[in-house]
């Protein structure tokens, strides 16, 4: 098991590095997270929603992703409440307080998963949430140590010293936990060095001492780490890249519940797109190609602090000057005429009206569809993605579907909806953009060349490049020997 001195310290990369670098050794190998929290979600094929994190680290360990990766995800719908998806479903909603009584329920799934993975697997990865120092949370812990402890899974602790102070992190983690969580961690990794490492040597070997963990791998800072989806909301706030050749330029307001947000990565990774993303105050550009809308866990409470901010006004002279926008998830929904939650699955039971953009409305439902499709767009271009949204949304402009969705008996039916003048686009369909006909498509409609990127490939080679960076710095043979060394070289 992973764990870190605190969050964004680079396990959830770590895991998916590991997970290919021991795959490639032949080893039936698995991740699991106990306890996620993000929305940033991915479709299973078994019909559920885990984070996004664990698909990556499924796809690097060349296995599909599965509920039981993931078995209690937490979808934050305010600063204080989650959702709480167990096992791939809605099990219900709680504030943090409340959570905290909930988690001894939870434990019992956790196990569950956790051996169902066990026995079809050589090697399990396991990730921790957040901080392992954490110990006003360790009563009824099932993310870290009560994880580790319940399931007597040797601990490995990383801390990140790009962030400054990891000598203290470390050490000071030691000191804090108590002596029977500390006896779980084996060894300590140091991410994201940058310089000579011989300048750190001193250092590694005075957190052994403090510790009496063993030095794993001091791992220098992997620059492609960007070519891989990122989970954590917080990748949000880092600057992009600068596209001194891009030739469109694409806005996207960050609203404080934005969801699959890795909607965005294929269209950052283009040379010939200059992504903007817009903090809450941020005026939207004048000379903007495109505004998305991205997903939302919260569709009405996210559109209030759009108006707040003033992007409809910004969004509505953009329509007026004969731009494009498109809506996806939950932006679809904000796009339309009404949002009408009359079960109060949101927040107060009600309807609020819409940006008025699409001639639809959208009333809010329990169930959630979580399905991976497949179509056509209304040009013909194939496409490839998933659905995960609460809702149903009707109205004239459906006439004009933005899609077409193959169904299960070789049928299919209309999905999403286009305004008159075909400039406005909502959609339902997640994952547009990592297909390269359907990004392409979209590039050429707003003028660019079509696009020569390989998106998925560059998904590939960049796992394929992180378990190399891995594998050089981190002891990999000894990891194994931790994690039960007799067993596994018996299967390999």
């Amino acid at each position: 098991m992973f764990q870190g001195t605190g969050s964004d310290v680079g396990k959830s990369l770590i895991v998916a590095g590991l997970a290919r670098a021991f795959a490639r050794q032949g080893l039936r190998v698995r991740p699991f997270k106990p306890q996620n929290m993000s929305n940033n979600a991915a479709v299973t094929a078994d019909g559920g929603e885990i984070g996004r994190a664990q698909a990556l680290q499924a796809r690097a360990a060349f296995v599909p992703p599965s509920v039981h990766m993931n078995p209690v995800l937490l979808k934050p719908q305010s600063e204080t409440g989650a959702q709480i998806v167990v096992q791939g479903k809605a099990w219900r909603s709680a504030r943090a307080a409340d959570y905290q009584k909930l988690k001894p329920e939870l434990m019992a799934p956790v196990l569950a998963s956790f051996d169902r993975l066990r026995a079809e697997a050589d090697l399990i990865l396991v990730e921790g949430a957040g901080s392992a120092s954490e110990i006003n949370l360790r009563a009824a812990d099932i993310a870290n140590m009560g994880f580790a402890r319940a399931a007597g899974v040797p601990v490995i602790l990383i801390g990140d010293i790009d962030r400054g102070g990891v000598i203290a992190s470390l050490v000071g983690t030691r000191a804090v936990i108590a002596p029977e969580d500390a006896a779980m961690i084996k060894g300590f990794l140091v991410n994201r060095f940058r310089g000579d490492p011989a300048l750190f040597a001193s250092g590694m070997d005075e957190i052994a001492r403090r510790t009496r963990w063993e030095n794993l791998g001091l791992i220098p800072f992997f620059r492609d780490a960007r070519r891989l989806p990122a989970e954590d909301a917080l990748a949000l706030d880092a600057a992009p890249a600068a596209k001194p050749g891009a030739r469109l330029r694409i806005a996207v307001p960050i609203l404080p519940r934005i969801s699959n947000f890795d909607d965005l990565d294929p269209l950052e990774a283009e040379p010939a797109v200059e992504l903007i993303r817009l903090a809450p105050g941020q005026p939207l550009p004048g000379d903007i190609d495109l505004v998305i809308l991205p997903g939302s866990k919260s569709t009405i409470a996210d559109l209030a602090e759009l108006r707040a901010s003033g992007w409809d006004i910004d969004i509505a002279a953009h329509v007026r000057r004969g731009g494009r926008v498109l809506g996806l998830c939950g932006g679809y929904q904000m796009l339309g005429r009404t949002i009408n939650d009359p079960m109060g699955m949101e927040g107060p039971a009600g309807k609020v009206p819409g940006l008025g953009l699409l001639a639809v409305d959208t009333v809010l439902t329990v169930e959630k569809r979580l399905v991976p499709i497949a179509g056509t767009s209304a040009d013909g271009i194939a496409f490839r993605g998933y659905e995960m949204h609460m809702g149903a949304t009707d109205g004239p402009d459906r006439a004009r579907p933005f899609a077409h969705v193959d169904g299960a008996t070789g049928s299919s039916h209309p999905e999403g909806a286009t305004s008159a003048d075909g400039r406005i686009v909502g959609t339902y369909a997640h994952g547009l953009f990592a297909d390269d006909a359907q990004r392409s498509a979209w590039l050429a409609r707003l003028g660019a060349p079509p696009s020569a990127l390989d998106y998925e490939a560059g998904v590939e080679a960049a796992l394929d490049a992180l378990a190399d960076h891995l594998a050089a710095h981190v002891k990999l043979e000894r990891l194994l020997e931790l994690a039960g060394g007799v067993a596994i070289a018996q299967q390999r």
